[in-house]
């Protein structure tokens, strides 16, 4: 036997996947555990319908799908195949939803899955029961289909089994003991407990599905996750599919529009309803296997909450008039309040990890990135981020935050979601202390990690008068302003207050803070007190787990501008076992004004006890000041590309601080200017935001951050790993403008040389101040060079873009130094 004692809760068809992934890589003491029978134990995977689309606005989940598709389709159980591979089929019976399926095989093509938009015709000829009156075209993706779910248990477990691992069916789980950890002050899991047994463990893997938030708090975590019923009916024979002998030949549709799915199955069709209440269920009122009826995961069938689907489906596919449903459940599923899953270990319980809410469809491509993680102590094949357990916030582990957001996106799994639209109740939650300032201008608001953030102001509107700003096309129109654009160019001209607050503050403390952010990062962090440094940190394998910047405060005292609670997690884990460094979030405790313009100097040195001449407090430096009565940490840094400083200040003071920049503003042309603004200037100066322009799957070079890797410095995580990779830079993050001002991408879209994919882009905006759009896109090298003719497909258009050397404004950075003359 090898590897560690490990024990998988829960053999549906992510357990089974993680025994079956976990067991190639050459661990075998390995024990799957489950209530109910193999190979349907009763939870989900018993009962799941099996279709699987890959199109996702996610790259990671298109990916872990297509993973699952490839695999499942290679698996079999004595001659059954485990995936029938026949084709995913979306229609569109309105001119919304057409629209919307040229975005879709945009996310497609991006992440490199085939698909083709087809007109009614073909749709009808695809699907034959489609009502080609109600059709107005369609998404086809060839290698969707139908995942056999407890098929694919039983081929997995199987292989797994042959390698060695022991599988127990039929054990309810109890308990799971831990022990005090002497090396991470925290406690250890060593065993779990059953009705028939303690079974020892060093690594503990909670696949329990929709049974998880009971798992999981045995070990005194709270899981994010909501079981909800989810409508699943039969038809009786339809007298136009006689005759038919195989399972399924059609494609699997979707019917979004009406929160509708369909498969065939012989002569009969499968509906699934999205269209119905809300109906979560607690994880602890989820009946055991051997008092459940049909099985735990079925509840009793609401035949009235069906009634509008069945009467859409008779519209749309008009042969099932000739029959009736003869049967249907109410089948649980895991819902998460943002609809990804739940990966990673317990950030108090060694050794306990989690992999939830994780459907069919991404289920073998999670096994395998769960294994990967486990064994390399990475995962070199999807990038995570989204999914890692330890993402959320104190407050979006609350039940009834948990409960709503959850039922949210039960309603919204078929909706057409704008890339800025923000979630709904509960809200708002997390308030800035200049949130009553920014009411009183008119504020825009959309929501950052629980905060309101101001998108925009219509206060300056009046500013409209003064510059005449492009109007972009229909859809990057909605949630946005012309007042963006006056705000960006106001920021340009004189001087604007940005609401930071909702940037995640660490503070980093202790003897060891000074060495252990040399190991954590690419830089060196072991700088006079008052630097500032913009620094990496890096995975084992040399991509980038994070960008921060990091202040000196004192020889042992650092602020750390971190990028969520990620990077607070990764912290936590690596603190040495001496108790020479403490971390904590302060965020909730400070507040945060971002001081930006070629006139913040004029506002801000009058009212300081302190130096802020060029001279005084340099570039990338930080001191403390009051600003009137009010203490501040500032920080000389700006992500728009102009002179100014963050200021900071406890949360008490925040509003004082914020009247006492505005009054001395005034007579400068002050304004307040939000989000849209920043995200405009920030491209204009080609800084990256971390999750979306940069992830886990790329290393510095790759992304254009190289500068921030200090080589000449001592050994820090991944170094050895990046210098491999230092000479095989294949791609790059790259620039692209737009001259059609109506041609604003939102991100996410596929890039082409011809007819060719090449690329996908990440950010993008208005560059109000150059007079163009800007676009940054992941490309070949060979493709990054300045000048390149290339085209952005966005939904049905080719967008004509160009290769430009980066930073667009102010390349010489006289701006940003309060230098004078002309930065364009």
């Amino acid at each position: 036997m090898a590897g560690p004692r490990v024990v998988i809760i829960g053999a549906g068809v992510v357990g089974a996947a993680l025994a079956d992934e976990l067991s190639c890589r050459g661990w075998t003491e390995i024990t799957i555990v489950d209530q109910g029978p193999l190979p349907a134990t009763g939870g989900s995977s018993s009962h799941a319908p099996g279709l699987v689309f890959q199109a996702n606005p996610s790259k990671t989940m298109t990916e872990l799908a297509r993973y699952t598709v490839e695999k499942l389709a290679a698996l079999d159980v004595d001659g059954q195949p485990c995936f029938l591979q026949v084709g995913g089929l979306e229609l569109a019976t309105t001119p919304e939803r057409l629209t919307e399926l040229a975005r879709r095989h945009g996310w497609l093509t991006s992440w490199g899955v085939e698909a083709r938009l087809v007109g009614p015709d073909e749709c009808v000829a695809l699907h034959p029961l489609v009502n080609r009156e109600r059709v107005l075209g369609g998404l086809l993706v060839p290698t969707d289909g139908l995942a056999k779910a407890v098929l694919a248990v039983e081929a997995q477990i199987r292989a797994a089994r042959a390698r060695g691992v022991r599988v127990l069916d039929r054990h309810e789980v109890l308990d799971i003991r831990t022990r005090a950890d002497g090396t991470t002050g925290g406690d250890r899991v060593t065993s779990v407990v059953t009705d028939r047994g303690e079974i020892p463990a060093d690594v503990v893997v909670c696949c329990a599905g929709i049974w998880g938030p009971k798992v999981a708090r045995m070990v005194g975590m709270s899981l994010p996750l909501t079981p909800l019923a989810h409508q699943l009916a039969w038809t009786g024979p339809v007298p136009a599919l006689a005759g038919q002998t195989a399972e399924a030949v059609r494609p699997i549709l979707r019917h979004q529009d009406a929160d509708l799915y369909y498969r065939d199955h012989f002569e009969r069709l499968g509906i699934g309803s999205y269209g119905h209440r809300p109906m979560p269920v607690s994880a602890d009122d989820i009946a055991p296997p051997d008092s459940a009826g049909q099985m735990p995961s079925v509840l009793r069938f609401t035949a009235d909450d069906f009634a509008d689907a069945w009467t859409e489906t008779r519209s749309l596919l008009r042969a099932t008039r000739d029959t009736k449903i003869e049967e249907g459940i109410n089948g649980l599923f895991s819902f998460t309040t943002d609809g990804m899953p739940l990966l990673g270990e317990s950030p108090e319980v060694k050794g306990f990890w989690v992999a939830e809410a994780v459907w069919v469809t991404h289920s073998a491509g999670v096994g395998r990135a769960m294994a990967e993680w486990l064994v390399d102590g990475h995962c070199s094949s999807f990038d995570l981020h989204e999914c890692e357990i330890n993402r959320f916030e104190p407050h979006q582990l609350a039940p009834a935050y948990v409960r709503a957001r959850s039922c949210r996106n039960f309603v919204e799994v078929y909706d057409i979601l704008h890339p800025l639209q923000p979630p709904g109740a509960p809200r708002p939650l997390r308030t800035s202390p200049f949130h009553v300032r920014q009411r009183e201008l008119g504020a825009f608001f959309l929501e950052a990690s629980g905060w309101e953030r101001p998108q925009w102001y219509a206060a300056n509107e009046p500013l409209l008068d003064r510059w005449d700003i492009p109007t972009p096309n229909d859809w990057a129109a909605r949630m946005w302003s012309p007042i963006v654009g006056a705000e960006a160019l106001a920021t340009r001209e004189s001087v604007a207050l940005y609401d930071m607050t909702a940037l995640k503050r660490l503070a980093v403390e202790g003897p060891g803070a000074a060495a252990f952010l040399q190991r954590l990062t690419t830089s060196d962090m072991d700088k006079s007190v008052g630097s500032v440094t913009y620094t990496l940190m890096l995975d084992e394998n040399g991509t980038i787990r994070s960008d921060i910047t990091v202040a000196r405060l004192a020889r042992h005292r650092f602020q750390v501008g971190a990028n969520g609670n990620l990077d607070l997690d990764w912290f936590t884990r690596h603190l040495p076992e001496d108790g020479s460094v403490a971390v904590r979030d302060i965020t909730a405790g400070t507040c945060c004004i971002g001081l930006w313009g070629p006139k913040a100097r004029e506002v801000l040195q009058p009212l300081a006890d302190a130096d802020f001449s060029n001279e005084g407090l340099r570039y990338f430096r930080a001191r403390s000041a009051h600003i009137g009565a009010v203490p501040v940490t500032a920080l000389r840094l700006s992500y728009v590309g102009e002179l100014g400083w963050e200021l900071y200040t406890s949360a008490d003071l925040g509003l004082k601080l914020w009247d006492t920049l505005w009054e001395a503003a005034q007579p400068y042309g002050g304004i307040a200017a939000g989000r849209g603004a920043f995200n405009s200037l920030r491209l204009e100066k080609g800084y990256r935001a971390f999750g979306t322009d940069m992830t886990y799957e790329h290393d510095p070079y790759e992304a254009g951050v190289g500068f921030a890797v200090k080589r000449e410095k001592g050994d820090f995580i991944g170094r050895a790993a990046l210098e491999r990779r230092a000479a095989d830079v294949r791609r790059r993050l790259t620039c692209l403008t737009i001259d059609d001002p109506s041609a604003v991408v939102m991100g996410k879209e596929p890039v082409y040389e011809g007819d060719r994919p090449v690329g996908y882009v990440t950010s993008a905006a208005y560059g109000y101040t150059i007079g163009k759009g800007i676009a940054y896109a992941w490309l070949p090298v060979e493709l990054s060079t300045p000048g390149r003719a290339l085209d952005i497909g966005y939904f049905d258009r080719r967008i004509a873009a160009v290769v430009a050397e980066e930073p667009l404004f102010d390349p010489a950075m006289r701006r940003l130094r309060g230098l004078s003359g002309d930065a364009r």
